[in-house]
């Protein structure tokens, strides 16, 4: 047993009715002046935040365009913002990351689906049709607000394929050799699958959904990316394939084994696309896929994956 441990450094506020507390934890992150970044659900953390609000930008996109980040710290800019508060999903997180590592500012996530991504220092980004991924310690969010009752109106099918992308990042890293981050991908893993067991829609399902997904994202944290993350960023920041369901799609193909009949039942248990086809991908692009994610056993998995072909 061999490893290296850095606790991040993301502060976690969890439970329900926690966005309003979005103004105090931005004031002590001293801030005077903060750009939001909301489409839907964001009028809540606006209202809590009162003076403190001086713009907001409505524009994230998913795969976080590097155009779009342009745009956004263009605006930040423009209206002295010292602070980025997000209310979203992982594309609001990865703006939200782009400009304060752009700018230097704190930033604040109130993330309302399961990406996960919002406790890591890892930011993808797309540009000229490829998606580079960095880590650095200053991408890191400064305070991650989890409100439970944010996610109670999130639509089933994104709840599912939402959770499902928290597992893929449970499943990368369990087996770690640092037993702490094995056992919190072992916890992560159960937690998810046991909530869409039965209606996760209920309360108590949307808390262990939430509390999971952040589990995962502390998990994706600690461990290099494989073959599935890959193959995940490149479908999507190539081939403009949905984050989650693109996820969700290839799970069954790269989990592990005693994983993949568990992943691949829940996933068509609520109607979610277990093949790369129902996404629209073109079998002709495969190849295509497979050369830009540069590892040996791509075409194979990504070939399963299109067909819907058992895992081997």
């Amino acid at each position: 047993m061999s490893f290296t441990f850095e606790p991040g450094r993301t502060r976690v506020v969890f439970g329900r009715g926690t966005a309003s507390s979005v103004r105090a934890e931005a004031e002590r992150l001293g801030a005077t002046r903060v750009l939001l970044i909301a489409r839907h659900g964001g009028d809540k953390v606006a209202d809590e935040l009162g003076p403190l609000l001086v713009t907001r930008f409505t524009g994230a996109a998913m795969h976080t365009p590097v155009e779009v980040t342009e745009r956004a710290l263009a605006s930040l800019r423009e209206h002295g913002a010292d602070c980025v508060v997000s209310v979203g999903g992982g594309s609001s997180t990865g703006l939200s990351k782009a400009l304060s590592v752009r700018s230097g500012v704190p930033q604040i996530i109130i993330p309302t689906t399961y990406a996960g991504s919002e406790v890591t220092q890892v930011l993808g980004e797309t540009a000229s049709g490829l998606k580079n991924t960095r880590r650095d310690g200053k991408i890191q969010p400064d305070t991650v607000i989890y409100d439970v009752d944010l996610t109670l109106d999130l639509p089933l099918d994104v709840t599912v394929t939402s959770a499902l992308n928290a597992l893929a990042h449970a499943v990368a890293a369990r087996g770690n050799e640092n037993p702490l981050i094995d056992a919190i991908a072992t916890k992560a893993i159960e937690g998810v699958l046991h909530a869409l067991s039965g209606n996760p829609s209920t309360v108590e399902a949307r808390t262990e959904l939430l509390s999971s997904a952040w589990l995962a994202g502390t998990c994706l944290a600690s461990v290099p990316m494989g073959l599935h993350h890959k193959l995940a960023h490149v479908l999507g920041g190539t081939f403009g394939l949905p984050h989650a369901a693109t996820h969700t799609a290839l799970l069954p193909h790269t989990a592990p084994a005693d994983l993949t009949r568990r992943v691949h039942d829940t996933a068509t248990r609520f109607g979610a696309a277990t093949s790369l086809r129902e996404l629209g991908m073109a079998e002709s692009d495969l190849s295509r896929a497979a050369e830009i994610a540069d590892h040996p056993e791509a075409l194979g998995v990504l070939t399963n994956a299109w067909r819907d072909a058992p895992h081997v």
